[in-house]
């Protein structure tokens, strides 16, 4: 039923692929099959029960003059509703549901209700901390109305249903009577309107709403956070996006502005725009990213660091920021076409946001440490020594993360003119106009894909597949691919004609820049698209990550498992030194000898890591 997915650039947009519809790319079988399935029957059900027992939802019954008391909940606690029926509205999409979207309506309805007649919405700015727009920097309100606006996309892509985007209208006019360069000159401290506001566009037409987000994205660093006496980094407003060359700041806000600059300059075809957010990119891939795709090093500030400033016990990485991380990856890849970016939406995929939830699919990570020490004490309440949790205080990552499994058909594949790319793996189906395929693989456990032409034009068509940075010896229809392209075969297909894509898995060795000092003298894990960890409950001997040291010059092995409902674990030899055996402290060179005795070690894929409980676990391993 689904028409679109989360971002369709116009006919006039600058774009070198175009979204395929989520109801024209349809996931079937596997991990991720699996993960939407559970996304349905236990997140999102959880999701509105939590949203209840929070008092989200009674923050606007009040506002709706249905109830009485005070506003409930931080000052961005509307945004939680938002996010959560813009994952419901995508899974009512990909299936549709009476139940669900009577839910959905009935949050609609109340929202009605709660907005004003100017189309301002906000249930608790209004009755805390002295009003409307006093403190946009914190008050988070045109965020808030960005995950409105794209909830009510979502609501009329999915369902055909627009009394959301009715109130996103209003919504959007309020805003735009409100703020521009004639008006009033100021930016929210937490960017998402700037996509919201693109998207909104590209569903009505109307050029006001892209004019607005225009105006947003070049107001930000022109100095009017300063002007509120705050530090302009961390809300990504100390220079100007055309004259960035890096991401700084607050991770989340960084990544959700960027991708609505991309918007922006896709749609109003400002190259200059365009190659500072590549550049922009292309420095934090290289320089402020985790291996897991994870995004900002900082506890303080949530924040990037400085250049490879990337520890692994204190790494945030919060999920919402590779969920941002993808949505601008995927805008720069429909603008540009450039492989490296669909690689990296796989990378930030599988092990940055899948990390962020339980295999039950209703326990989230806030947070996604690289290394959790022996003994390590659960304080604050991101901290993963707790575990994954239900719920947070701060819940913006759990109804991220169902909008993101409700809507990832749509980041499957594209077309153009010349046919169909396709960017992930999974079990599935296309439909690019006249041409249907399936795909069958067992990736990432398996090394095959197949795909099989199930329906075809008669004209010549090109089907073109990723082959990813990784995957060295790779072949597509027998012939050898180069990694990091697109590998494409162009003919008039036949029904029933097959293509083999053959992706090596063999387990391999990474190493960091040694300019992250953190991870100097240690090596990761990795096979195919995964990043593998050592957790303790798997060493033999149950030795703490800690105290062991892998050997280089040994074989990596591989074997098929039942663990953790069946994957691919990864042997490696090494020794289990005994710190304990000499005294801890500094001391002077040469430093002391440990006792070492030899051992296998067994390792997992990162993002399934406390699944059995939070347990010392590490991704970088010292060498020895």
């Amino acid at each position: 039923m689904t028409t679109a997915g989360p971002a369709r650039p116009t006919a006039q947009a600058w774009s070198a692929f175009r979204p395929i519809a989520p109801g024209q790319a349809r996931i079937t079988g596997g991990l991720w099959a699996t993960r939407a399935d559970r996304n349905r029957s236990a997140a999102i059900p959880t999701g509105l029960k939590q949203l209840r027992e929070f008092k989200n939802l009674f923050n606007f019954e009040v506002a709706a003059g249905r109830a009485e008391g005070a506003a409930i909940g931080p000052i961005f606690a509307d945004s939680d509703v938002y996010k959560w029926l813009e994952g419901a509205a995508w899974e009512y999409g990909r299936q549709p549901d009476q139940e669900l979207l009577d839910d959905i309506l009935e949050i609609v309805a109340l929202l009605a209700k709660a907005q004003d007649d100017d189309g301002y919405l906000n249930s608790v700015v209004p009755v805390r901390d002295g009003g409307r727009y006093v403190d946009l920097p914190h008050h988070h309100e045109f965020y808030c109305y960005g995950h409105l606006i794209q909830a009510a996309v979502a609501l009329n892509r999915a369902a055909g249903r627009s009394e959301l985007l009715d109130i996103a209208i209003k919504v959007a006019d309020h805003l735009a009577r409100t703020f521009g360069p004639d008006l009033r000159h100021d930016v929210d401290g937490h960017p998402v309107i700037e996509m919201a506001l693109a998207e909104l566009y590209r569903e009505t037409g109307e050029q006001r709403y892209l004019d607005l987000a225009q105006y947003f994205v070049d107001a930000r660093g022109t100095g009017l956070i300063a002007g509120y006496g705050l530090p302009p980094a961390y809300f990504s407003d100390r220079v100007p996006l055309r004259e960035q060359t890096t991401v700084e700041g607050h991770a989340v806000r960084a990544v959700y502005l960027a991708a609505g600059a991309t918007d922006v300059a896709v749609e109003i075809h400002d190259q200059e725009l365009l190659d500072a957010l590549e550049v922009q990119f292309a420095s934090m891939a290289a320089e402020k990213e985790y291996l897991t795709g994870g995004l900002g090093s900082r506890w303080e500030g949530e924040a990037f660091g400085d250049p490879f400033e990337l520890p692994t016990d204190r790494a945030y990485a919060e999920t919402c920021a590779a969920i941002g991380g993808v949505q601008w990856a995927w805008r720069l890849l429909l603008a540009t076409g450039k492989p490296a970016y669909a690689d990296q939406i796989e990378r930030m995929l599988y092990n940055g946001i899948l990390s962020g939830v339980s295999l039950s699919g209703d326990e989230y990570f806030y947070v996604n440490a690289l290394q959790l020490r022996d003994r390590a004490l659960a304080d604050t309440e991101r901290s993963v020594a707790h575990g994954r949790q239900g719920w947070f205080a701060c819940a913006c990552c759990p109804p991220n993360v169902m909008r993101t499994f409700a809507s990832l058909e749509g980041y499957v594949a594209t077309a153009d003119d010349s046919g169909v790319q396709l960017h992930q793996y999974v079990p599935g189906t296309i439909t690019a106009g006249d041409l249907g395929l399936t795909i069958a693989t067992e990736y990432p456990w398996q090394s095959t894909v197949t795909i099989t032409v199930e329906s075809a034009p008669a004209t010549e068509t090109s089907i073109s597949v990723r082959i990813p940075a990784w995957a060295a010896g790779a072949t597509f229809d027998g012939a050898p691919a180069e990694p990091g392209t697109y590998a494409t075969i162009t003919r008039t297909w036949q029904l029933g004609d097959r293509l083999v894509l053959e992706l090596p898995m063999e387990p391999r060795l990474t190493v960091a820049d040694p300019r992250v000092d953190a991870v100097r003298g240690c090596v990761a894990i990795e096979r195919g698209p995964l990043v593998y960890a050592l957790e303790r409950e798997d060493q033999p001997g149950a030795v703490a990550p800690d105290d062991l040291v892998l050997d280089t010059a040994a074989a990596l092995t591989e074997q098929r498992s039942e663990l953790l409902e069946g994957i691919v674990i990864i042997k490696a030899s090494g020794a289990v030194v005994d710190h304990d055996a000499v005294p801890g402290g500094y001391t002077g060179q040469p430093g002391p000898e440990y006792a070492r005795r030899d051992t296998e070690l067994v390792a997992i894929p990162y993002h399934l890591w406390a699944n059995r409980g939070p347990q010392p676990m590490r991704v970088w391993i010292p060498v020895q």
